[in-house]
């Protein structure tokens, strides 16, 4: 059921906004990147743990485990990259008006190039021979080698270092973001209100795009950080100190994040065509009168 609606979602959202490319802002475009990493997720990684759930076992060996895992990896990381650059997006735009006017579509798509490569560094380091994808604990799915902290120094700074660069890095990137966001809205609603219509039109817009991102960096960071504990777990507690039925739900809740994703952006698209046609109506009456 994920599987269905989060390709169904995901493609719905890359084709609806096919059909305005051109017209697509910055944060958007961002938007955008991030529905082609949950399909991928989707597209890539479930018919292989579909069918080995099914059959109670991996059903595809070594090669295809190590397949999975990197693509699983691949596109998370590249789904919480995505999601830091859309925070800063907001960041400047919000606080630091001067530096967020400046930003324009080409430089969104070279923010891309540095997401696609920074996920695929991370996801392709493993391979390198200083890490590697293993079956999960229940045996249906991979994912990194979390348990080579356990066996060796390099098993641990590799662990350490997949943790800092690609979920607690990001992760106080995006907080920080946030917070700077949610603190200068407080400090600035007032002074808005004394600009005319078409900045006041502007900055509504701004905070719809916001509470967008927001949402789904929050639904996100639900989605995965259990996973996270667990892993963390698994790599520096007690060996199998972790049930296996235990382990199981955060991994089913982590490759949630790709499902609901669509329905936040179609919700709050809809709040922008109100928006819109609300601020369309108060433009014609000002005009009237």
């Amino acid at each position: 059921i994920t599987g269905i609606l989060s390709t169904l979602g995901n493609g719905y959202v890359i084709f609806m906004s096919s059909k305005r490319k051109k017209k697509l802002r910055p944060a958007e475009i961002m938007t955008v990147n991030l529905a082609v990493c949950d399909l991928g997720i989707s597209v890539v990684g479930k018919p292989f743990s579909i069918i080995s759930f099914f059959c109670h076992r991996w059903m595809f060996g070594w090669i295809g485990c190590r397949w999975y895992g990197w693509a699983g990896f691949f596109f998370g990381c590249g789904s919480l990259i995505t999601m830091t650059a859309v925070s800063l997006d907001r960041y400047l735009k919000i606080c630091h008006l001067s530096y967020g006017t400046w930003l324009k579509r080409h430089h969104a798509f070279i923010c891309l190039a540095i997401i696609w490569a920074y996920a695929t560094f991370w996801a392709t380091v493993p391979f390198a021979g200083v890490g590697s994808y293993a079956p999960e604990p229940f045996g249906t799915s991979c994912t990194l080698d979390w348990w080579l902290a356990q066996a060796s120094v390099a098993g641990q700074a590799f662990v350490l270092s997949i943790l800092f660069f690609c979920l607690l890095f990001p992760t106080a990137v995006i907080v920080f973001s946030y917070v700077k966001i949610i603190l200068k809205v407080k400090s600035s609603t007032k002074e808005v209100a004394h600009y005319d219509t078409r900045i006041q039109n502007s900055h509504i817009l701004e905070m719809k795009l916001t509470k967008v991102a927001m949402l789904i960096c929050a639904g996100f960071l639900i989605a995965w950080i259990p996973y996270a504990v667990v892993s963390v777990w698994s790599a520096f507690g007690q060996p199998d100190s972790v049930p296996i039925q235990l382990s199981v739900l955060p991994t089913l809740l982590a490759k949630s994040a790709a499902m609901y994703n669509p329905i936040i952006y179609q919700v709050i698209d809809c709040k922008f065509a109100c928006c819109r046609s609300g601020l369309k109506a108060k433009s014609s009456l000002r005009r009237s009168r």
